[in-house]
């Protein structure tokens, strides 16, 4: 198993997508539990969520992949862009 960071910017004025898709977004990544080692939005200047971020525990970069394919914020064409990149920590712990 290797750490990965699953970083996804929205696309600009995409709030009100977000929030129409979030309660299924939610939804599916508690069901994925066993990958997301951590997890939340990125925030704008104001406060406001802009986007997401995940540590994600798996074999690959294809079940990384595979996991974000199907995520309801990407099926809802959210993103601006997404990027996967393996990840170490150094210091702190991810339980």
């Amino acid at each position: 198993m290797a750490l990965f960071v699953l970083s996804c910017i929205d696309r600009p004025d995409s709030l009100e997508r977000r929030m129409a898709a979030r309660e299924a977004h939610l939804a599916y990544v508690a069901a994925h539990r066993d990958l997301v080692r951590l997890a939340g939005p990125y925030l704008d200047d104001e406060g406001r969520m802009a986007g997401s971020m995940f540590v994600i525990e798996a074999p690959d970069r294809a079940a990384v992949e595979a996991f974000s394919a199907a995520d309801p914020y990407v099926l809802a064409d959210l993103f601006e862009r997404v990027e996967i990149r393996p990840w170490r920590v150094s210091v702190g712990a991810i339980a």
